[in-house]
């Protein structure tokens, strides 16, 4: 518990003290408008590498925290029903990591790439933004209304430091804000 100082101007804390004393790590949520339900042949070889996908993040460096049941994976969460439009369902993947490196790193590795290649298998193209991330303080653990949320306003704002991307990311709280940061080369390799 914070003390209190016996001068009166002591007792505000500055505006910034928060991000000071809070360390942020980074939350990310993508959905994916299925072209047929998962238990259809067409969609068996995404259903099949989920297992391995997942374990593989699992023990990633930067890794921290995932959504999921006691399946072991997200696919039966409802969340996104306003992205449904015409798909055979919505799924979700969510996840918290220790920064913007590390997400990128698993996302753009190699056993990641081979299923982002072939995505548009399994998954209706989308023309809004699909995934965004957004920093979280130590030890939270986002809620599906909150990706939904910072999917929504990335939609309608683009990039900005309340939800962004992997390409056009923003500095965690507390740091320098006047920076953006993006990588050229993360672009989608599929």
């Amino acid at each position: 518990m914070a003390r209190r100082s016996s001068d009166p101007k002591c007792d505000m804390a500055p505006a910034s003290w928060h991000t000071r004393v809070v360390a942020f790590e980074l939350a990310q949520v993508n959905v994916g408008r299925l072209v047929a339900p998962l238990d259809d042949p067409q969609i068996a070889a995404f259903v099949a590498a989920l297992d391995p996908v997942n374990a593989a993040a699992d023990h990633a460096a930067g890794f921290v925290w995932r959504l999921q049941t006691e399946e072991g994976n997200a696919t039966s969460i409802q969340a996104f029903s306003f992205d449904i439009v015409g798909s055979a369902g919505i799924i979700i993947n969510m996840s918290v990591w220790s920064d913007v490196e590390s997400l990128g790193a698993f996302v753009y590795g190699d056993l990641h790439r081979q299923i982002l290649r072939r995505r548009r298998e399994w998954f209706q193209p989308m023309a809004e933004a699909w995934m965004a991330c957004w920093w979280v303080p130590n030890g939270h653990r986002p809620t599906t209304d909150e990706a939904e949320e910072r999917v929504q306003h990335l939609r309608t704002h683009g990039p900005t430091p309340h939800a962004f991307t992997l390409k056009n990311h923003f500095p965690r709280p507390g740091s320098d804000t006047s920076v953006r940061l993006d990588h050229p080369d993360w672009l989608c390799p599929a």
